[in-house]
């Protein structure tokens, strides 16, 4: 059932211009460049942006949990998100393909524009608000070198602060249109040197500390900074919620990524190193500074633009912008550019490239970004899309429970590419019903806890009750349709 596939099979012999182009068709095992590093450098960018510090830094002092119960819930968060990402990130290995042409096998061969679109309108919406942070980043580099400007604003953002995000946005479509090996190159790069300016960061404020230093770190591991009556148990699975719920994004469309990856082996040993071990090592230097930010400043900061400022010294402020610009750009990059730009080709593929999608996520985007402060954060919409994120998690129960339960790991690479009547995946008019059906019950349940107020305590693991009714659902619904078990020796089609 694990067979590689042969070269023939997975070159595509008769073009449909409505569901092919070279960015969408199957990778061959030759052309991928990827290894454990790149995969591990995709989780370092996710994890460490202004946000995810912030986020690590705060689980320690919300939850009035003891310090080793939170490192143990981050720890588990990490294992179930490698856990979940190993089992979508599989068949793009295999098959070389990004996302939106796996959900195909079921949702169907137009069906996969609904999961593909609902997952684009959220990354675009994203990357437009995380360009704008960037930008802060930017904007604290520039006003540090040349000042701040003379107050004026336009639409909330000053003049300087609008200089910062147009040279945001250009700057990270120059990498993504030098193509997905400049990516790479980016990612490695900035990964590792966010992690030594934090370590750095961790070392000065340890020095500076002191000897005060371990009894911060105790009041905060014995939870005495949070101010709760959550429930013990309570506490420990909302902060495994939320951190499942953080990486989300990236949790559906991983094979945008494992396809360029040589091996599952070493898939798996980047999601290792990238998961559970490099989340542990960062909530650990989180901790630190944030302890050290309780003895220097007398309370505890978990903002890591905050702690540049209290400091306020140039070398720093610029080491810190661009650390900050750089984890910021990569996270989009991540989560909110490259999903996107597939998901866009993969609507009209005779007509847009993967850099065009690329291109229509960036001018879209812009305007989100440039709206942000002055409207769009204002009136709500991010709920809105939070409630968009919802609804698409149970495509994933339906791509992992149809790839591993109903087509037992073997995929038809020639019928995921053809719009014939009698092709394997065309089902109804282009559409699975069945799938349909599976999807709109779990995301009734999975909307539900964003919108209604009494399951807002669900809200943190909405994501995965969602996708695991999607996954049983369609199991129900497609049982009578399983594929029968291949064996070593069958020939792969």
């Amino acid at each position: 059932m694990n067979e590689t596939p042969s070269q023939d099979s997975m070159t595509i012999k008769r073009i449909d211009p409505s569901l092919y182009n070279a960015d969408l068709a199957p990778l061959k095992p030759e052309d991928r460049t990827w290894g454990a590093f790149e995969i591990f450098n995709v989780w370092s960018n996710d994890i460490q942006s202004l946000f995810g510090y912030t986020l690590a830094a705060s689980l320690f002092l919300t939850y009035g949990l003891n310090g080793w119960a939170v490192m143990a819930a981050i720890i588990l968060a990490g294992v179930i998100v490698m856990f979940l990402v190993n089992l979508t990130g599989k068949p793009s290995v295999k098959y070389g393909i990004p996302f939106p042409v796996m959900v195909r096998a079921s949702m169907g061969v137009r069906g996969a524009n609904l999961p593909a679109m609902l997952r684009a309108i959220v990354g675009i919406f994203w990357y437009g608000v995380q360009t704008y942070f960037a930008s802060t980043a930017m904007t604290l580099l520039l006003a540090a070198l040349f000042g701040g400007g003379d107050g004026a604003t336009f639409l909330g953002l000053s003049s300087l602060a609008w200089i910062s995000f147009i040279i945001v946005w250009l700057f990270q479509i120059a990498i993504f249109w030098a193509g997905i090996e400049r990516i790479k190159h980016f990612l490695n790069w900035a990964g590792p040197l966010v992690y030594l300016v934090m370590i750095a960061l961790m070392v000065i404020v340890w020095v500076k500390a002191g000897s005060e230093l371990l009894p911060a770190i105790d009041t905060i591991f014995s939870g005495g900074e949070a101010d709760t009556t959550t429930h013990p148990v309570g506490a420990f699975m909302a902060i495994v919620g939320t951190m499942v719920a953080y990486f989300a994004a990236v949790v559906i469309n991983f094979g945008d990524f494992t396809r360029f990856v040589k091996t599952e082996r070493q898939m798996k040993l980047g999601n290792l190193l990238g998961l559970p071990l490099n989340v542990a090592f960062f909530s650990f230097i989180a901790l630190i500074i944030t302890a050290g930010t309780l003895v220097l400043f007398g309370e505890a900061l978990t903002n890591p633009s905050d702690i540049v400022e209290r400091v306020d010294a140039l070398p720093l402020t610029i080491v810190a912008a661009l650390t900050f610009f750089a984890a910021t750009v990569g996270i989009n990059l991540v989560a909110n550019f490259i999903p996107p730009a597939y998901d866009l080709a993969n609507l009209f593929p005779g007509k847009i490239s993967f850099k065009m999608g690329g291109l229509i996520t960036a001018i879209i985007a812009f305007f989100v970004g440039a709206l942000w402060v002055s409207v769009i954060s204002q009136i709500g919409v991010p709920g809105f899309v939070n409630a968009l994120g919802a609804i698409v998690a149970p495509f994933y129960g339906i791509i992992v429970v149809d790839y591993y339960l109903i087509k037992r790991q073997h995929l038809n690479m020639q019928a995921l590419f053809s719009a014939e009547p009698d092709a394997a995946y065309y089902y109804t008019q282009g559409w699975n019903t069945r799938a349909l059906m599976a999807f709109g019950g779990a995301a009734i349940f999975s909307l539900s806890t964003v919108l209604v107020p009494a399951l807002a305590s669900l809200n943190g693991y909405g994501w995965l009750m969602g996708a695991g009714l999607g996954g049983l659902f369609y199991f129900i619904l497609m049982r009578p349709f399983k594929a029968a078990p291949r064996y070593a020796g069958q020939k792969a089609s």
